[in-house]
């Protein structure tokens, strides 16, 4: 936005026309608190500094209770859990957990499955549902087989969200006050264009916490519930598949081949001992028949 200028000692430009100023209020809303930067050698009104905004902004504390608490869902709490369960057959199990997330209104996020030779068919997958339905969804896994395990958390987050919406509030309220320095500023171009980019730093802001309300909105209007399912360890053998009998078997063959193999060794020893001990025998009868 560039108006014409007067060749003088130092440019000035002249009231915002109304182009500009119907530029600047079409702009969308998004940005976060602070101030507004540089400072002002015109005697006209300057934008506020980032610690007058701190001052004059209303803290949380200061905001109606309807103000910091509209929007806010009954109960902030963002809630999840894990499961594990004993199954007879792993494939039914496996349709039985997709179609208690179809009921639940929800859907399978991840799945994964385990089981080759010699290993139990295993099978995790992670349901997601509306949170009001996590207790539904934790009863649903009694009908699949032995529930082993079952651990669940929640995460309050209702003093962030209102952290943030007080926040948003408050930058709201400055965008409103630059919108209007915007629309009535007479002085130095540079005094304009730091007002403008102190505008977008604070819509930029805005956005930022917004996207982080959803966020968490999300959050707390869907739970998570990550089951895992497998069939019965084997009652016999370290691993499925494995025969005890034969592996007995192995392990005495085993044991009796250590034993031979020992013996061998130890023979290695003995002769040569024996041999040893033969010689000297011989020897030592020699010189007895002499000397007598």
């Amino acid at each position: 936005m560039l108006v014409a200028c007067k060749r003088e000692s130092s440019e000035t430009l002249p009231t915002t026309d109304a182009a500009v100023v119907s530029n600047a209020k079409i702009s969308s809303k998004v940005g976060a608190v602070g101030g507004v930067m540089g400072e002002r050698a015109m005697a006209a009104p300057a934008p506020p500094t980032e610690d007058a905004v701190e001052q004059t902004a209303p803290s949380t504390s200061d905001l109606p209770a309807s103000a910091a608490t509209a929007d806010i869902a009954p109960t902030m709490v963002i809630r999840n859990g894990t499961a594990s369960i004993e199954v007879d057959k792993l494939d039914p199990a496996v349709v039985k957990l997709r179609q208690l997330a179809a009921q639940l209104g929800g859907y399978i996020a991840n799945s994964s499955m385990s089981g080759g030779r010699d290993q139990v068919r295993t099978a995790t997958l992670e349901l997601k549902f509306p949170a009001q339905r996590f207790d539904q969804a934790i009863n649903g896994l009694n009908t699949l087989g032995k529930v082993e395990a079952v651990n669940s958390t929640a995460e309050d987050v209702g003093e962030e969200y209102v952290d943030i919406t007080a926040r948003v509030t408050n930058a709201h309220r400055l965008e409103e006050r630059l919108i209007e320095l915007l629309a009535t500023r007479t002085g130095k171009l540079q005094d304009v264009l730091s007002v403008e980019r102190e505008l977008a730093r604070v819509r930029e802001e805005i956005e930022r916490y917004e996207g982080r309300l959803r966020y968490l909105k999300s959050r707390v209007a869907t739970s998570s519930l990550s089951v895992t399912v497998h069939e019965p360890l084997p009652l016999l053998g370290d691993g499925p598949g494995q025969n005890p009998i034969v592996a007995a078997i192995r392990a005495a063959w085993r044991n009796f081949v250590s034993f031979i193999a020992g013996s061998i060794a130890l023979l290695g020893i003995l002769i040569p001992l024996t041999a040893l001990a033969i010689v000297g025998w011989i020897i030592y009868r020699k010189i007895r028949r002499r000397m007598s």
